[in-house]
Order: C-alpha cells, then structure tokens, then sequence
C-alpha cells in the first residue's frame, strides 16, 4: 500500500493548486439560440406580429409539438403558401365582418405549423388543434402545394381541398375560442344529448345525418358538434348546405330501421344551426350568413389566381 501514498499526495497538490487558479467566470456559457431573420420572416413580422400580435410559427420546435405523434418540420415554400391562406381567408375575413380590434382581441396568439399530418391509431388524423384559446397547430403543411398542383384547373375542387383539409380546421378551432369566452345556450346540447358517441364516431356508421349531425366528427360532443356547424356553414354556399339537409332527410330512413322512433335528421340540423346563427349575432355581432358570403368570395380570389400565395415583398 505504500507505494500509491505519493502519487496520491502529489495528485492532491495538483488538485490544490488547480482549485486556486481556476475562478468562475462571470459569462453564462449557456447561450441563447439566436435565428437569422430571412424575408418571410420580416413578411410575417408585418402582416401577423405588429398588427396582431400573432406569432406564426413554420420553424419545428419540440415545445410546441405534440410528443404523442411522429413529426416533421413545414417546408419553408409550403408554410408562405399556408401564411397567405391564414392571413386572407381566416384573419382578414373576420376583419372585415367584425373589425381588426375584434380579430387582435380574440384570434389566437400563435399559429405553429407541422409537416406531416398526426395519425391517430384508428386510422385518422389530426388536421388541427387548439389549446386554451392562445394557440393553433396546423398539420399536413407539407402536402398543401401538392393539392394545389393537383386542383390547379379545377378551381371548385380547390375551394373543397383547401376547405376540408385547412381552412374550415382553423374556423373551427377559432369558434371553440369563442366559445370559451361566451359559452352557447345548453339548450344546444340537449337536442341530440342521447347520441353523442366520443371517439366511437370513427366508425363504419355512415348515416351520422340522419342522426342530426353534419359530419361524423360533430357526433364526438356537443362542443365538437357547435364549431363543425360553424365551420362546414360558411365555407359552402346555400346549395350545398341544401343537399346536405336533403340527405339527412333520407338517411333517417335507414337511422329507423334499428330506431323506429329516431327524429329526423334534417329538422335536428336546421334547429341546431338556428342555435349557431343566433349565438353569433346574439353573443359576437356576426351574421353568420354575411361571413360565409365575404368567405366565400374570397376563396374565389384564392382558387382563381387573384390572390399572390408566394409573394413576401413587403
């Protein structure tokens, strides 16, 4: 054991002598990460940031994501395509039905973009969601220039893609938004109390009109119901609102072969979007059916080319 007692002392020296010498610095070597602004970033600084105070968030961030699902970044190309749908068929929209002090008082604080869509294990995916009012993530970035190459002769088509894949997701989570600061009358989620199904929705029950419901995802819960109303109303004109109450009408036939007593399909959706229409007018000053016209318009302006999706001069 002898033979280790002097380099141990001389190890303690050099140890000794090396806590004198070494003093902390007073700099952090904790840095803050820093980004270089590029031209969409000075664009979106203009038409979200200051005006807004909105945050539109293309860059991955794993704070921001969703940890229950595999993701990837938005392509830059493919998010200012996305910056420009927001900003014209979502928040100028309300804009010009509500005013912008109505849009910087109640849109959400950031919008934060995903590649990829967010599959669920029972075959759907996640388009969107919101989170206590403050925040909007949007998924499937990546796949929007695709839909537009692919729609490109069909402007028609191109309003229904962009609608059912993007648009009509941010309208929806912006009505639970709405909903969260001016609750809706309960008398709405007493008409089909009976039938909500939660998750089980995704199934082969292809008859959820003639249960009263305008899509199978409104027959989730009543609040899921409220803003699919909201957001498949104004993103389709009057004719299509009519086919679809038609239908209803004809799926309750099939709805009562297993419930011979079940209620019309077509008059449960007609009393619902009575309940929508007027808790906009009543509660926000909106005329539900004005928003779809402005809407609707100006998905014409985007599906016909009026509407520049790539330009980010300021």
């Amino acid at each position: 054991m002898k033979k280790y007692i002097l380099p141990l002392l001389v190890l303690a020296a050099i140890f000794a002598v090396s806590c004198q010498q070494d003093l902390l610095s007073e700099e952090s070597v904790i840095k803050d990460s820093t980004v270089e602004m590029n031209d969409f970033d000075y664009w979106l600084e203009a038409n979200f940031l200051k005006p807004y105070n909105i945050e539109f968030k293309y860059r991955f961030s794993m704070d921001e994501s969703d940890k229950g699902f595999w993701n990837v970044p938005a392509d830059i190309d493919a998010a200012i395509i996305y910056a420009h749908l927001v900003k014209y068929l979502c928040v100028d929209t309300y804009d010009e039905i509500a005013g912008i002090d109505f849009t910087r008082g109640y849109f959400p604080k950031m919008f934060f973009l995903v590649g990829t869509w967010e599959y669920r294990n029972n075959g759907t995916f996640v388009l969107g969601t919101a989170e206590a009012g403050k925040k909007i993530m949007l998924s499937g970035v990546n796949e929007l220039p695709l839909g537009l190459a692919y729609y490109a002769n069909d402007p028609d088509a191109m309003a229904e893609y962009l609608s059912h894949y993007y648009i009509k997701t941010i309208h929806h989570e912006f009505t639970h938004i709405l909903n969260q600061t001016k609750t809706y009358p309960e008398s709405f989620g007493t008409i089909t109390s009976n039938t909500y199904v939660g998750d089980a929705c995704f199934s082969t029950d292809k008859y959820w009109r003639g249960r009263g419901y305008i899509t199978d995802y409104a027959q989730s819960e009543h609040r899921e119901d409220f803003a699919e109303l909201v957001s498949e109303y104004i993103t389709h004109d009057q004719a299509w609102w009519d086919e679809q109450i038609a239908a209803a009408h004809a799926e309750t036939t099939n709805v009562r072969q297993s419930d011979p007593d079940a209620p019309d399909g077509g008059e449960i959706i007609t009393s619902k979007i009575e309940i929508v229409i007027a808790y906009m007018q009543d509660s926000w000053g909106i005329d539900l059916n004005e928003l779809r016209d402005i809407l609707l318009r100006r998905f014409k302006d985007v599906t016909t080319g009026r509407v520049d999706l790539n330009n980010i001069d300021l």
